[in-house]
């Protein structure tokens, strides 16, 4: 692929720090000259450093200094850790950082360290493919799926074809779909130039003059049409945790729940609690579905109005009879568990209709749709994590409210942009104590909180100018990349040749080495969370065992399901953001 020629370079190749107590932390995909860069010192002795060098990598010669400023003091597995800031240096090339016994690897400073990133992510999506998947070159789950909990008997067929796998597992759920098909739509509309057209629309290389990233989003979108086949039905979810009983490729998935064949089950949304067997979820109604719904369909006819209105005309009707549902039973419609307590146990549905009624008011033109929007902004002004030190897993998701942005795009920038401001400021009062500015709950799927995070950081910068929380929003994007205690990226394939994960939770590669290219892994978790979860073993010992900490611990290591499984829609949020830093990068100059 021609966007790889970008990444297949040596400047990101791993150093070893000169001491087993110093290490520098940096972005390894590199930074922009006209951008925030900072690096992370820790130490594990009581070292005291003052001072940092810049180096050209070639010659060794130091081409800026600067001092560390305040000791952060003890974080995770350091006693003390320093920022290094190098913002004001802003020549392109290749270098790395001195501080006391510390040597940072190398990386570049470049306008394009971003470019063909949310392309390059775009391959976990297609391989994350049900139905026909190009990754394969085969199919799966031709015969999805029968019914539960619906209206008609259960085991009534029902043509559920399509749509992508939720992880490692081969479980579906509209919870996380519609969200990433959201994004998807998003990142086209707002950063279009930066995507390519190297696969047709059945993921295969090739062109069909259609960027990659719409092709995606509307596979999303034609499974979510299959989901809501009717005016009053909606569908939420195929299969359910039966499905971990072994690691196997999806074409090779022969489990089967009881049905005719290898039917898998496809839940009914009702509004109420569901599970076949021990454990059940708290669903209270179906706005949370409802409004993902209407948002995504919304959001895709308005883009696709003008190539394919007969599409666009289809998404527009199912956009409204979904939004007609989630006002007739408000609630939420969580995702449904069947042997094992694990479900998304989303608590909040007013920031889903919020966003809903903001596309469904802009394709209908209608005010009192918009209106409406407004209330509910107003009565979920903050998604609740941010601030707290926990969550349940998936309590409150979306990770980020993008209605408040969109209402903010439609006018009145001034209240909805506060309400932003205010979920920012709690994150930044928790992460201006310590020296990765880390101030994001190490819950379960933590990264998938730090890429939605930087997103709404980077959208109020952009909606208001507002550059207060500029550098938090650096430092989570750094997060992703490398400036972390393990200082890995949390992208499989990204950068090429960086520390990065080669082992993670994954059939693909844990049974065939195929590369899962593109994807953001969980990322590490509370200790306390760790310990306490079912099944984890690790099968290659921890290479980054000096790093792990009571605070936290991130594994390289298929048996550890909890920090390191790509996940479909984090991915989905991933590319949201990578498209942003590269289409930023390419239109902002440098400072004089």
């Amino acid at each position: 692929m021609k966007l790889l020629a970008l990444l297949l370079l040596p400047f990101i190749a791993q150093a070893r720090a000169d001491s087993a107590t110093a290490w520098i932390r940096i972005n390894q995909l590199g930074y922009t000259p006209g951008g925030v860069k900072v690096a992370v010192l820790g130490i594990k002795n009581d070292a005291t450093v003052k001072t940092f060098a810049l180096c050209e990598a070639g010659s060794n010669k130091v081409v800026f200094e600067g001092k560390t400023g305040n000791d952060f003091g003890a974080w995770g597995p350091f006693v003390h850790s320093w920022r290094l800031p190098f913002t004001a240096f802003q020549k392109s090339g290749n270098y790395y950082l001195k501080a006391g016994a510390a040597r940072s690897p190398e990386f570049r400073i470049a306008s394009d360290v971003y470019k063909g990133t949310a392309d390059f992510c775009l391959q976990y999506m297609r391989q994350q493919r049900c139905g026909y998947n190009p990754f394969l070159k085969d199919s799966c789950h031709r015969d999805d799926g029968f019914t539960v909990y619906g209206p008609m008997p259960d085991g009534t067929h029902i043509d559920a074809r399509g749509g992508w796998h939720d992880a490692t597992d081969y479980l579906q759920y509209v919870t996380t779909s519609a969200n990433a098909t959201y994004h998807l739509l998003a990142a086209y509309r707002d950063f279009a130039p930066v995507f390519t057209d190297q696969h047709t629309a059945s993921g295969e290389d090739g062109m069909n003059k259609v960027p990659d990233v719409l092709d995606e989003a509307r596979w999303g979108l034609d499974w979510m049409l299959r989901m809501h086949p009717q005016e009053d039905q909606l569908f939420n979810q195929i299969a359910d945790d039966r499905d971990h009983r072994g690691m196997r490729l999806p074409n090779q998935d022969t489990l089967t729940y009881g049905g005719n064949g290898m039917e898998r089950p496809v839940y009914f949304c009702t509004g109420e609690p569901q599970g076949l067997k021990k454990y059940q979820n708290r669903s209270t109604g179906l706005a949370s579905t409802a409004g993902k719904f209407t948002s995504a369909f919304a959001l895709g006819a308005n883009l696709l109005g003008k190539t394919d209105q007969g599409y666009a005309s289809q998404l527009e009707t199912r956009a409204l009879s979904a939004y007609k549902l989630g006002l007739a039973k408000p609630g939420v419609c969580q995702t449904a568990p069947c042997g094992a307590p694990y479900f998304y146990e989303e608590d909040n549905w007013k920031d889903d209709m919020e966003l809903a009624a903001t596309q469904l008011g802009l394709l209908k033109k209608d005010n009192a749709i918009t209106d409406q929007a407004k209330v509910w902004a107003r009565e979920e002004p903050v998604t609740p994590w941010m601030g707290a030190d926990t969550a349940r897993h998936y309590q409150w998701y979306p990770f980020h409210n993008f209605g408040h942005y969109e209402l903010a795009v439609q006018g009145d920038k001034k209240e909805w942009m506060e309400m932003y401001r205010k979920g920012i400021d709690a994150v930044w009062q928790k992460s201006r104590s310590n020296a990765f500015y880390r101030g994001i709950p190490f819950i379960w799927c933590s990264n998938n909180l730090t890429a939605s995070f930087a997103i709404q950081c980077g959208l109020y910068r952009k909606a208001t100018g507002d550059n207060t929380y500029r550098e938090l929003e650096q430092a989570c994007i750094d997060w992703l990349l490398g400036c972390n205690p393990w200082g890995t990226s949390m992208v499989v394939g990204l950068p090429f040749m960086g520390d990065m994960p080669e082992d993670p939770h994954s059939s693909f590669s844990h049974l065939y080495n195929y590369p899962v290219s593109g994807g953001l892994v969980d990322g590490p978790v509370y200790t306390s969370i760790y310990k306490g979860l079912l099944g984890i073993k690790l099968n290659n010992g921890d290479e980054y065992a000096p790093f792990q900490s009571d605070l936290a611990v991130y594994h390289d290591d298929f048996g550890d399901y909890s920090t390191n499984e790509p996940t479909m829609d984090g991915t989905a949020s991933l590319i949201y953001l990578m498209a942003a830093q590269e289409y930023e990068s390419a239109h902002v100059k440098k400072k004089p």
